[in-house]
């Protein structure tokens, strides 16, 4: 086949230009018909729909059709025609076909439909061929690429934080060590510890957990930052809602208090769950369809409403009256779960919560302290189905309150001499938060775990792919 441009059958799908000759390249779906005549089914990942060759046998050598399986990769040439089948328009009228990659019957995996998730997760090399992940991938796709366009549209400078860092200064649980000493034989201390002066970096490092203290430094010269990237936290939780390696999106803004941080963060998810519905709507049918028939009217239902703000303490109170029967125990005090934050959204309010206010003792030491003594400004956005889907706060840019903190918390200052230090010249009142891109896309989705929303999951025992 002479070297022609291939046609992307998302456009061919969409074309009126019937008569023209066209090259489509692609992985076979379904192969039917009979001893006269074949029906390919052709998807190149453009699209979710795929496109039907017609194959007039008697033209074409027996041979080169018996390669034309379900998972075989091809190249068709032909003529674009109007179709008179249901569920398509156009057609493709073949003329030549060149194999390019077989797949053999007795194999391959995804010989037959309506295999599980569970099944596909084993085979995360071949599950993108899949309607589902097709699906999924776009819509993940679509996300990062609106998140970069919202934050360039706003006026924000993209950052990008390191992903190997020397301190675990947030507190945020188990990280991963990354080393280049000898692991048989490390140097070693006289007091048993190993020698990580005689490291790559001269001290000990891991894999970040998140980029928030940096790009708050990028703040406080560029004013509006964000920074989208990898992290990764050493956690055992074998659960649907965790990933040992996943994304983070972290604005952080000078100048911004409490209320400007809850208003960017409505705004900036709404224009997201909007952005989904405008350009990736073919992938959203059919998810509403095969996993989730709410998926959409869940979508725009929050587009349609105004977040609900209340503090901590008053959604405490309003757990407390509830008469729910709870697996963890409310009260005062005590970090609000999944199943907390779902009551208040799907039960009570009916529509995503803002909570802030939250006692500064669940909190991280940087969150902006309130004149209470007892509550911090954080702020958490809850959504149905997910709960916590962003959490932020104002940051405490007061240097005496913020190192009298980090001593509290037996947080070694040596570690955080550079956070400190834009408290010590020209700070200013700052704010931001974190989204978790993953979260995003199991909402945005209407998929149930998070390991189907990002091509190749890390969780504990599992680094296959």
């Amino acid at each position: 086949m002479e070297h022609t441009r291939r046609n992307k059958i998302v456009d061919l799908l969409k074309s009126k230009d019937f008569g023209s000759e066209v090259l489509v390249k692609g992985w076979v779906r379904t192969k039917r018909g009979n001893k006269n005549i074949n029906f390919i089914a052709l998807n190149d990942g453009s699209v979710i729909h795929s496109i039907q060759v017609v194959v007039e046998v008697a033209n074409f050598d027996e041979n080169t059709l018996k390669l034309v399986t379900t998972g075989s990769c091809i190249a068709v040439k032909g003529t674009l025609v109007e179709s008179m089948g249901q569920g398509q328009h156009v057609e493709i009228q073949a003329k030549a076909i060149e194999v390019y990659g077989t797949a053999d019957n007795e194999t391959y995996p995804l010989q037959k439909k309506g295999h599980s998730l569970e099944f596909l997760r084993e085979i995360a090399h071949l599950r993108p061929r899949t309607n589902t992940f097709g699906a999924v991938l776009r819509i993940r796709h679509a996300m990062a690429y609106g998140i970069h366009k919202y934050f360039n549209d706003q006026g924000f400078n993209y950052l990008h934080t390191p992903i190997i860092t020397g301190s675990d200064a947030e507190g945020a649980g188990a990280m991963f060590r990354v080393t280049a000493l000898d692991d048989k034989n490390p140097p070693m201390l006289p007091d048993g510890h190993v020698d990580y002066s005689q490291d790559f970096f001269g001290k000990e490092t891991k894999l970040t957990v998140s980029g928030q203290l940096e790009a708050e430094l990028g703040a406080m010269a560029l004013s509006l930052v964000y920074t989208f990237g990898p992290t990764f936290r050493a956690e055992n939780s074998n659960t649907p809602r965790h990933l040992a390696e996943f994304w983070m999106v972290e604005p952080e803004m000078a100048f911004y208090d409490i209320h400007d941080n809850m208003d960017l963060a409505e705004d900036f998810l709404k224009y997201l769950i909007q952005y989904a519905l405008d350009h990736c709507y073919d992938d959203l049918e059919f998810l509403n369809k095969m996993y989730d028939n709410e998926l959409i009217d869940r979508l725009k239902g929050v587009l349609e409403c105004s977040f609900e703000r209340l503090s901590y303490t008053e959604a405490v109170k309003i757990l407390k009256a509830s008469g729910q029967s709870w697996e963890f125990p409310v009260d005062w005090g005590t970090d609000l779960q999944a199943e907390h934050e779902r009551y208040l959204v799907e039960k009570h309010f009916g529509k995503p919560v803002i909570l802030t206010d939250y006692p500064k003792e669940i909190k991280a030491f940087y969150m902006k302290q309130n004149e209470d003594g007892k509550t911090v400004r954080a702020m958490d956005v809850l959504f149905p189905k997910i709960g916590e889907i962003i959490g932020g706060s104002q940051r405490e840019e007061n240097f005496d309150i913020l190192v009298k903190r980090i001593h509290e918390l037996n947080i070694p200052e040596k570690d955080v001499w550079w956070y400190l230090d834009t408290r010590k010249f020209g700070t200013a009142p700052h704010s931001g938060f974190g989204l978790g891109f993953e979260r995003l896309i199991l909402f945005v989705t209407g998929m149930s775990n998070i390991r189907d929303v990002i091509p190749f999951p890390r969780t504990p025992k599992n680094a296959e792919f």
